[in-house]
C-alpha cells in the first residue's frame, strides 16, 4: 500500500503551552509537543487517539516497545517489597551483577544512577580519584571529541563538543580540550574515510602532548555517535589506534554508550564490535531500562574500584543510585532482551533497515548520508547531494521532516548539530523488538515523509 498524502493536507499541531512544554516553546526549530496517551509495543496514541510508530525509540531509549508485561509485573512485585532504600538492594545486587557479567572480562563492577549525565558524571569523578590514589594528582583534564555529546549537566557538559553550549554555559564550567571526530560524510579536503580517522587519532595523541601529558586524565568518546554525529561509525583501526596511544601515556578511555549501548548495536556493549580497544570505563543508560524507568550505570573493573575503595572510598553518590524499585526494572528488561535475543534481532533488523535506507537515499534527492550500526542509524539531510550542502538555518530541515513524519503517524528524533556546522539529521533506531513487517511499516512511512518534503522544497 503506498500512502498518499499532499502537501496542503499538512496542518501542523499548535504547541501545548503548558508548564512542561514553555520550556521547550523557543527551541530552535523544535516541534511543539503533544500529549501522549498510552503505547503498546512499537506504537504509541496521543490524547485525540492518533497511532504513532516510534522510529527512533523516543530519544533512542524504547527497547523493548511500550507496555511490556514482565517488566510490569517486575515493578509491582518490588513495589510491593520495598521502593527505596538508601543502602544496598537485593535487587541492585542482581541488577550490577548482570551488567558487570554481560559486559564481560575486564569490567567487573557496576554503579547504578538515575540517567546517563548521571553516569557520565559518576566515571569523570571515578576517574580523577582513582589518579588521586595511584600517586598522579597532577591529572585532571578529559580530552573529548569535537562534535560529541556526553550529557547535560555541567561536568557532562564540559566534556561535550558543542559550541552552542560552550558558548552559553561556559563562563560556569571548566570546558575540556577537544579534538576533532572522525566523521565519515564531511571530510576536510585531501582526505578520504580511512586517512582522516587517522588523522583524527593522531590529533589526539598531539594534544595529549600539548597540554602535557602528566596532565591528561581521560579521554571519553562515543564509539557509536548518538545525535551529536549522527550514528557515526569510525574504521576499526581508529578504536585500536586510540587504544594504544591512551595505553601510550597512561591516559584512560572512557566510552560514552548511553546510547548506544544495552544491546542496541546487536551487542550488549558496542565496544564488543572491538574487542582489542576496550575502554577503561562505560557509561550506559537509556536502553538499560528502555524507558520504563530513569536508570543508567558505570562499569569499572576492579583494578580501578579497589584503588579507590582502598583509598578511603568513592567520593560520589546520587539520591536514587542503585535504589531497589529502578534496580528491579532493569533486572526484567536485561532478561526480556537476553530471553528473546533482542541483541540479535537488532543486528539482524539493523542490516535490513540500512539496505532499505539506502535504496530511499538512491530515489531520494534531499537523503545525503545512511550510517549506523544495528538500530543505531542516522539519514542525513542535505539540500544538494553532490555538494552536500545543508539547508539554510531557516528552513530547519531536519525539524520540519520530523514535524510531516508525525502527522503521517510516524515519531523522530531529529537533530541539527551546533546549529548546522556539523549538518543534521534524523535517527532511524525503532525499538528492538521490531519485526520485518513493522520495517517496511516504517520505511514506508519515512519515504512518504521524504517524498513530502522533497515536494516542498523543488
Amino acid at each position: 500500500m503506498r500512502l498518499q498524502m499532499s502537501t496542503q493536507s499538512i496542518v501542523l499541531p499548535k504547541p501545548v503551552q503548558n508548564a512542561f512544554d514553555r520550556f521547550y516553546a523557543g527551541s530552535r526549530g523544535a516541534p511543539g509537543t503533544f500529549k501522549v496517551s498510552h503505547g503498546k509495543g512499537i506504537f504509541f496514541w496521543d490524547t485525540n487517539g492518533k497511532r504513532y510508530l516510534e522510529g527512533s525509540s523516543g530519544a533512542l531509549v524504547v527497547n523493548l516497545g511500550h507496555g511490556n508485561e514482565r517488566v510490569r509485573d517486575a515493578m509491582i512485585d518490588q513495589a510491593n517489597r520495598i521502593s527505596y532504600a538508601s543502602f544496598y538492594s537485593e535487587s541492585t545486587d542482581t541488577l550490577c551483577r548482570m551488567i558487570a557479567d554481560l559486559a564481560g572480562p575486564g569490567f567487573d563492577q557496576a554503579f547504578p544512577v538515575s540517567g546517563g549525565s548521571e553516569a557520565v558524571e559518576s566515571a569523570i569523578k571515578l576517574a580523577r580519584q582513582y589518579a588521586v590514589a595511584s600517586g598522579q594528582p597532577k591529572r585532571w583534564k578529559i580530552l573529548a571529541r569535537m562534535p560529541g555529546y556526553h550529557g547535560a549537566t555541567l561536568g557532562a557538559a564540559a566534556v561535550t563538543g558543542d559550541p552552542d553550549r560552550d558558548e552559553m554555559f561556559g563562563p560556569i564550567m571548566q570546558i575540556m580540550p577537544k579534538v576533532p571526530a572522525p566523521l565519515s560524510y564531511r571530510l576536510p579536503e585531501g582526505f578520504d574515510v580511512g586517512s582522516y580517522a587517522d588523522y583524527c587519532a593522531d590529533a589526539l595523541e598531539q594534544q595529549i602532548l600539548a597540554e602535557g601529558e602528566e596532565t591528561v586524565l581521560a579521554f571519553i568518546m562515543e564509539p557509536v555517535g548518538g545525535v551529536a554525529t549522527g550514528a557515526l561509525v569510525a574504521p576499526d583501526n581508529y578504536y585500536s589506534k586510540v587504544r594504544e596511544i591512551c595505553d601510550r601515556y597512561g591516559v584512560l578511555l572512557v566510552f560514552d554508550e548511553v546510547m548506544c549501548g544495552a544491546g542496541r548495536t546487536g551487542t550488549f556493549l558496542a565496544a564488543h564490535h572491538w574487542p582489542n580497544a576496550l575502554p577503561d570505563l562505560v557509561v550506559c543508560a537509556k536502553g538499560l531500562s528502555a524507558g520504563y524507568t530513569p536508570l543508567g550505570a558505570m562499569i569499572a573493573p576492579n583494578r580501578i574500584v579497589d584503588k579507590v575503595a582502598e583509598s578511603g572510598g568513592f567520593l560520589h553518590g546520587h539520591t536514587y543510585a542503585g535504589n531497589p524499585l529502578s534496580s528491579a526494572i532493569g533486572v526484567a528488561v536485561l532478561k526480556e532482551m537476553l530471553d528473546h535475543d533482542l541483541m540479535g534481532n537488532a543486528e539482524r533488523m539493523g542490516v535490513m533497515l540500512r539496505r532499505k535506507l539506502h535504496a530511499l537515499k538512491d530515489q531520494s534527492t534531499t537523503v545525503g548520508d545512511v550510517r549506523g550500526m544495528g538500530l543505531i542509524n542516522a539519514v542525513e539531510i542535505v539540500e544538494d547531494q553532490a555538494t552536500k550542502a545543508i539547508f539554510p538555518a531557516a528552513k530547519q530541515a531536519s525539524y520540519r521532516v520530523s514535524e510531516i513524519a508525525r502527522e503521517l503517524g510516524l515519531h523522530l528524533y531529529a537533530r541539527r548539530a551546533a546549529s548546522g556546522k556539523f549538518g543534521e539529521w534524523i535517527m532511524a533506531a525503532p525499538p528492538l523488538i521490531i519485526t520485518e513487517p513493522e520495517i517496511d511499516l516504517f520505511m514506508e512511512l519515512l519515504t512518504e515523509t521524504f517524498r513530502v518534503f522533497e515536494s516542498e522544497n523543488r
